[in-house]
């Protein structure tokens, strides 16, 4: 009998130090730990709150209903959530054990969202369709080269995007109807990256393409939708190094909307005639960046974005008059993803302030 309560508590003892061993953070075998205090597991666990936040990003408006199309984390990587009310429950629409980098609704008639994927983890992103009604996903892309969503045309029926298939590295302009894979093509070849679609023209024969060379160099061209053919857009002279961001055709497709620092300390949101190719500033009274932007379907309205200090302040400017409207006062933070809803009406946002990682 006593050696019976010998051996057990020689059992007890045993495993109470197995037990505080696993109340501490364990580094990984292919890690060497000198003179490193060991981390208690209460400690990761409380600590575990801050980091596992969790934000939702706009991704899109339903092009004829009032319903979001969100990105947010619930397991382990960011998906696509439907939102069909203010405040109300999401549906989540994808479940990748990779994450999902954004979606976008066919323009006309929603029926099914185009968006863009990694592979595990390498940055080799694709582009996928999914389908509204049966949630089916079908691969648009390759499956090898790396790809970037770009814009749909104004016709709603194709999407110009970034792709490295051609060469392995030069990121070339293809274009394609993604309810239709086959009809996919290149349209135009570059040299090396940095080349990004920007918008379709109103008649869908131009396609405004920004060439960044840096964050303080880039150029604007006009690539023919047709021919593939380019036409430089902005000076390239050497003198000056201008930086443009943001840019969408007008209404009328005789000028562009854009975002540059040129021959000002700030990025101005900028009129370019493309007759003259000579641009007007629309916000030379605001000495602070103007960091994003976006034009209502119908072209009347502009809505942009300025830094102030650090603090986002919404703009809204009517185009006819370039004056502008009244808006609603907002919490204090930072906003993106600024994107209208197609009745021109009701603009949606991302907001990141001090009470909350991220709200739409």
């Amino acid at each position: 009998m006593r050696q019976a309560i010998l051996l057990v508590a020689a059992a007890i003892f045993a495993v109470a130090p197995l037990c505080a061993q696993d109340r501490e953070i364990r580094p990984a075998e292919n890690l060497v730990v000198d003179s490193i205090a060991k981390i208690p597991m209460v400690l990761a666990e409380t600590a575990g709150r801050y980091g596992a936040y969790r934000a939702a990003w706009l991704a899109d408006w339903h092009p004829e209903r009032r319903e979001m199309l969100i990105s947010t984390r619930f397991g382990d990587t960011p998906q696509l959530h439907l939102v069909k009310a203010p405040e109300g429950a999401r549906q989540q629409l994808t479940f990748f054990a990779d994450p999902v980098g954004g979606g976008r609704f066919h323009p006309n008639g929603g029926d099914y969202i185009v968006f863009q994927k990694d592979i595990g983890g390498g940055e080799w992103f694709q582009l996928y369709r999914y389908d509204m009604k049966t949630g089916d996903v079908v691969l648009l892309t390759d499956g090898k080269s790396r790809n970037l969503m770009g814009p749909w045309s104004s016709g709603g029926d194709q999407m110009a995007y970034m792709s490295t298939r051609r060469t392995g590295k030069d990121t070339d302009i293809w274009v394609m109807n993604p309810a239709d894979p086959k009809t996919d093509h290149l349209l135009m070849q570059f040299e090396g990256g940095g080349w990004i679609p920007l918008d379709w023209s109103p008649d869908d024969k131009k396609i405004l393409v920004k060439e960044a060379l840096s964050i303080n160099e880039t150029y604007l061209w006009l690539v023919d939708t047709a021919t593939g053919e380019k036409t430089a857009l902005t000076p390239r002279d050497g003198v000056a190094k201008i930086a443009y961001g943001a840019g969408k055709f007008s209404k009328d497709g005789k000028a562009i909307y854009v975002t540059t620092d040129r021959e000002s300390e700030f990025h101005r949101l900028s009129y370019i005639d493309l007759a003259t190719e000579q641009p007007k500033y629309l916000t030379t009274h605001i000495q602070w960046d103007v960091d994003a932007f976006d034009l209502t379907r119908d072209g009347k309205r502009i809505a942009f974005v300025t830094n102030e200090e650090g603090v986002s302040v919404l703009h809204v400017m009517d185009v006819a008059t370039h004056t502008e409207m009244a808006v609603p006062q907002l919490p204090t933070g930072v906003l993106g993803s600024v994107r209208w809803h197609r009745n021109g009406r009701e603009l949606g946002f991302t907001l990141t302030n001090a009470h909350g990682p991220g709200d739409c």
